[in-house]
């Protein structure tokens, strides 16, 4: 509903930092008009002093940028910063994306982009880090219930019996929630620094833990794969 949107975007604020006017241009009136402010920053530094001097509640970052490059803007600010960014690119191939999202962004969209697949993944970012200012103590979608304290979860009211690993990779991805996380971050967090590498062992524990969330890799409910870069957890009932 449109009042819904504007009452709850009415006070988010979103730097916009891109080089090209006519993109600028665009996102600005888009967002505007549902009921965002913006702040527009054409190139690194400026982005930079914006959002240390403003602030920002997301950043929309473009990778091609005529001072500092997009990649080294993210880095900047994660050395300060938590802000949600999404990175806007040209370049589409898998090891750029991994690269930009271990150095820090929550998402990407590639050029030319879908506004209404931009402003949907712009949503998710601001429910996730505007709603849940500490980890959930659950998550319950009226089909799947994870109780993150007591290390428990429910599909339709039974308790599934989840390996440890199994649990690990569920609560990792659902509690971050709509955010796309690297096989390099996963494999890291369950297996440790050395076994980066190794996406086989992702694959099998992927493989067993949609068959007991009866998910399917095809038309997924809960586990999203993007190919060669990560998985997302989105919940579609």
């Amino acid at each position: 509903m449109p009042e819904q949107n504007e009452s709850a975007s009415s006070m988010t604020n979103i730097l916009i930092i891109d080089d090209e006017n006519q993109i600028r241009k665009f996102l600005d009136i888009a967002l505007r008009a549902q009921g965002y402010k913006t702040l527009l920053a054409e190139n690194g530094q400026k982005g930079l002093e914006l959002l240390a001097l403003q602030g920002a509640d997301l950043v929309i970052l473009d990778l091609g940028l005529p001072d500092l490059d997009g990649f080294e803007v993210l880095l900047e600010l994660r050395t300060w910063s938590n802000v949600p960014v999404i990175v806007l690119s040209v370049r589409a191939n898998e090891e750029e994306k991994v690269k930009l999202l271990d150095a820090g962004a929550n998402d990407y969209v590639t050029k030319p982009f879908s506004i209404q697949e931009l402003m949907a993944r712009l949503r998710v970012l601001l429910r996730q880090y505007q709603h849940s200012t500490a980890d959930a103590a659950s998550f319950d979608d009226g089909v799947l219930k994870i109780d993150f304290s007591k290390r428990q979860v429910f599909l339709n009211q039974q308790l599934l019996s989840l390996t440890r690993k199994e649990y690990q990779l569920l609560s990792l991805l659902a509690k971050n929630k709509g955010q796309l996380i690297t096989q390099p971050q996963i494999l890291k967090d369950l297996w440790g620094p050395t076994h980066q590498e190794d996406t086989h062992y992702l694959r099998i524990l992927v493989a067993k833990l949609r068959g007991k969330l009866n998910d399917n890799a095809i038309q997924p409910k809960y586990i999203i794969t993007e190919p060669g870069v990560g998985l997302r957890f989105l919940n579609t009932y």
